[in-house]
């Protein structure tokens, strides 16, 4: 029996039993049926269904059928095509390298809220810090007819931005793009890492300190090691080969970094400080499967912060993102570029818990 054959019958087949039985009995209502069961011409019903009954003197009677109709029946117009009609969706996108990542996804809670007081419905996307899905998120949420976008940038290209930018209101979240005329919203991240690294190094007796970082292109990556390394001087530490450590942000990472320093050092390192929880994650991971916390860093620092820390059989300092104050900033520079305001840059401080 030729391949063809057995295609046709299996196709013969599905045709079948799709008489027998339907494969779905769901039916998507449109304003056409809407119309006719209110007894009404569509055009009638369309000018009802989206407030415009009184500006066509269309009975109170008139419209009262059509909207007990549509809400018996639950039906909502399309919000694409209102979008289309109006020219604005009240929809904003955000677009996060991973929605499993507990600062992204705080930042996405923390805006959802602030986004609906504004009276904006928020789209989420994840790029995975692929900047192929990244694209795709972007051209979907576009083809949503959303007002503005926020993006995590996962390419350090302002090119690749920079087209989305004309089409519009435009901001980056968390990460930056230098020498590049897109607005943004991030963290005081050198600032901040300084800070806790004078801690952790003028405590007497710090020989050495490591730093596992994520994709060096990023400028959170590059804010971070600058704070590591700004500490390392300002207490008079030469940086030795084999301290700084990057790979991406990836809890795997985390892990086969933690695996290649102890195998390199034959212990784990006096100080450590992970540019990132999932990092960190990955690295406590090889502690516990390998020692079980027995045996760990004197001092572990991490950016970025989680309630779970506090119940860790190990000390850990954590570096915590405002995700408030970097989604009510963010939100305002774009809706500000909605009502044709221009867009300006912030830096936001961050905590050490």
């Amino acid at each position: 029996m030729q391949a063809c054959d057995i295609v046709l019958r299996q196709s013969q087949a599905c045709s079948f039993r799709t008489n027998d039985m339907p494969m779905s009995t769901y039916k998507r209502l449109t304003i056409d049926d809407i119309a006719r069961m209110a007894g009404v011409s569509r055009t009638t019903a369309s000018m009802v269904l989206n407030g415009r009954a009184e500006q066509f003197r269309i009975s109170a009677a008139t419209q009262e059928r059509v909207l007990t109709t549509a809400r018996d029946n639950n039906f909502q117009p399309s919000h694409s095509a209102r979008a289309l009609r109006s020219g604005c969706s009240n929809t904003l996108g955000l677009i996060i390298p991973e929605l499993t990542n507990f600062a992204h996804a705080s930042l996405a809670q923390a805006m959802e809220p602030i986004c609906h007081q504004a009276g904006y419905q928020l789209l989420v996307v994840s790029s995975n810090d692929d900047i192929a899905q990244e694209t795709a998120g972007i051209e979907h949420l576009i083809a949503r007819q959303v007002d503005g976008l926020m993006v995590v940038p996962c390419s350090p290209d302002p090119e690749t931005y920079l087209k989305w930018s004309k089409r519009l209101p435009f901001c980056l979240v968390d990460r930056r793009i230098d020498n590049a005329s897109l607005p943004y919203v991030v963290t005081d991240a050198e600032g901040a890492v300084t800070t806790m690294m004078l801690d952790a190094l003028s405590s007497g007796g710090v020989d050495e300190a490591y730093y596992f970082g994520g994709q060096p292109h990023l400028s959170p990556s590059i804010d971070r090691l600058r704070g590591f390394r700004a500490a390392l001087a300002r207490v008079g530490l030469q940086e030795l080969p084999g301290w700084v450590r990057a790979r991406d942000y990836r809890r795997q990472s985390g892990y086969e970094l933690m695996q290649e320093c102890y195998r390199d050092l034959g212990r784990y390192p006096r100080v450590l400080f992970t540019g990132s929880i999932t990092l960190l994650e990955g690295a406590l991971a090889y502690i516990s499967e390998h020692d079980h916390f027995a045996i760990a860093p004197q001092r572990i620092m991490t950016f970025d912060d989680h309630y779970l820390l506090d119940c860790l059989p190990v000390r850990i300092d954590a570096i915590q993102q405002d995700s408030q104050t970097l989604a009510t900033a963010s939100l305002e520079r774009l809706i500000g570029m909605i009502n044709k305001q221009s867009p300006t840059s912030v830096t936001v401080p961050a905590r050490l818990h």
